[in-house]
């Protein structure tokens, strides 16, 4: 197995820490995050100049037809300084229903998204699904016109920014995907911030008009197109955890080596020495899992969901472990707002959280 990054992958990587260390200092997150949009547009249309937004996306579509390794190496680099920008919810959950779907329209919609023009985001979750994607109270029902859509949907990420929603509901007792309009009469946005500051929402639709042209996926293929794309985003969230271990580790070897008493960097102090091997340790296991799972996303393996599984129990859990103990080597220091280490603590906690925490994975891994 060739665990080595091909050339133009290394160049990705070069490319986005380039742009994280001379555009995306902690500051300039703070002030985007005190922004009405909770993102910056400008940098959003930069994305989209550096073909960053078209990256996963099959040529068909405008794309470049990279697959996970190269998604994992971007979301590597956007955790190490944590990107707000909604890449997650527009560019990996939205797009890739679309671009795996057969769906007439995904080609104009993906180009608006792609241009940086229009962000999409999907809606899929409700009170008591317990984490399983495919189950939804949420009914479309026939009218005279084409179908009427009811429902309710909690944690939308990004959703009170987003010009389209794409939403799982029941057709005939069968799971179907759908394209609405969030200016369309009957809906209702509720926004809210996260532990980690980014913005959500909570969509009400009521007696919402649907046209047949809307329904992207039906049946069996709108249960793949779901079961892919979370696996997919739930390994983006992973690789983006794995940017935040790393960046914990080396601000905190900084911090020690820079922090004194009686009389000496605290870094020379053998239980601390020990701390952060622990915390650097957490880090190298999760990575492990990480190649593994990319390359089995990457190939199609039979097995590519438990491995996801697998590596998503481990992040919850190291994750954690390593922020947790970042926050104790910096001190009082570490829980507050303007030092970047309580902010990756938050970061890890609120990516355990999204689609399934650590015991929920450990629990579908060992059923898978």
């Amino acid at each position: 197995m060739n665990l080595n990054y091909s050339d133009e992958q290394q160049m990705l990587r070069d490319q986005v820490q380039k742009f994280c260390e001379s555009d995306y200092s902690f500051n300039k997150r703070e002030e985007i995050l005190r922004s009405e949009l909770g993102y910056d547009a400008d940098l959003w249309k930069l994305f989209s100049e550096l073909g960053w937004l078209s990256l996963p996306f099959s040529e068909k579509n405008g794309g470049f037809g990279y697959g996970p390794v190269e998604l994992s190496v971007l979301f590597e680099e956007f955790g190490k300084v944590l990107i707000v920008e909604p890449y997650l919810s527009t560019i990996v959950l939205s797009g890739t229903i679309l671009d795996k779907s057969n769906y007439t329209n995904s080609a104009s919609l993906l180009e608006e998204i792609t241009s940086g023009s229009s962000q999409i985001s999907l809606a899929y979750l409700e009170d008591g699904s317990k984490n399983d994607h495919t189950s939804t109270n949420s009914n479309l029902s026939k009218s005279d016109t084409g179908y009427v859509l009811n429902g309710t949907k909690g944690l939308v990420l990004n959703g009170g920014n987003a010009d389209r929603f794409i939403v799982s509901a029941k057709k005939d007792d069968e799971l179907t995907l759908l394209i609405v309009d969030a200016d369309k009469k009957g809906i209702s946005v509720n926004t809210y911030p996260t532990i980690d500051g980014q913005s959500c929402a909570e969509i009400t639709f009521e007696n919402v008009d649907v046209a047949e042209s809307n329904i992207i996926a039906t049946g069996l293929e709108a249960v793949e197109l779901l079961d892919n794309t979370i696996s997919l985003a739930t390994l983006c969230i992973s690789a983006e955890s794995i940017g935040c271990m790393t960046a914990c580790y080396l601000k905190t070897v900084e911090y020690t080596k820079g922090r004194e008493q009686f009389g000496q960097p605290i870094s020379n102090f053998q239980v601390l020495q020990h701390k952060m091997v622990d915390m650097f340790i957490e880090s190298e296991v999760c990575k492990s899992l990480l190649f593994k799972a990319m390359l089995e996303c990457e190939s199609e393996a039979e097995t590519k969901f438990k491995s996801v599984s697998a590596l998503k129990a481990q992040i919850g859990k190291s994750g954690k472990a390593v922020a947790q103990d970042a926050v104790q080597l910096h001190g009082g220091m570490g829980v507050s707002d303007e030092m970047s280490i309580g902010h990756y603590l938050k970061k890890l906690i609120a990516i355990d959280a999204l689609f399934g925490n650590s015991n929920y994975h450990l629990t579908k891994y060992s059923q898978l």
